[in-house]
C-alpha cells in the first residue's frame, strides 16, 4: 500500500460547525481570562460551569456562561464575571453574553483540571 493511500485512509476528524465551534471559541477566549490571585485561567481552574447557547438572528448565538468564584468573598468577584462575559462576547458568532453567577456546587480544588493542577503544584 502506498503512502498516499495510507493517508486517505486516516480517517479525518470533520471540523466544528454552527454552536460547537462557538462554543469551543468562546472555551478558548476565556482561558485569557487568569485569576489575579492564582496563576491559572478561569476556565482550567475549573470555574466555568457551562455555557449555554440560544439561536439569535443572523446565525448568532446568545451565550450564558454559568461561572463561580474560588470563595464568596474573592476580591476579584466583579471583575472576573464581566471580563468572561466581555471575552465571551467578542468571539465571532456571539450576539450577545451574560455571565450568571453560582454558588452551588462550591468550588474547590478537585473542579481544576489536571493541568492546573500540575502547575499548581498539588500533586
Amino acid at each position: 500500500m502506498s503512502a498516499e493511500a495510507d493517508a486517505d485512509a486516516t480517517p479525518s476528524i470533520p471540523p466544528l460547525s454552527g454552536a460547537e465551534a462557538v462554543r469551543a471559541d468562546i472555551v478558548k477566549a476565556l482561558k485569557t481570562v487568569f485569576d489575579p490571585e492564582i496563576p491559572v485561567d478561569i476556565y482550567e481552574l475549573g470555574l466555568i460551569y457551562g455555557i449555554d447557547l440560544e439561536p439569535a438572528e443572523n446565525g448568532q448565538y446568545n451565550a450564558t456562561i454559568r461561572m463561580t468564584l474560588t470563595s464568596p468573598h474573592c476580591p476579584s468577584a466583579a471583575e472576573l464575571p464581566e471580563e468572561a462575559r466581555v471575552m465571551a462576547l467578542s468571539v465571532e458568532g456571539v450576539a450577545s453574553a451574560k455571565v450568571d453567577l453560582v454558588w452551588d456546587p462550591p468550588w474547590d480544588r478537585a473542579m481544576m483540571s489536571e493541568e492546573a493542577r500540575l502547575n499548581m503544584g498539588f500533586f
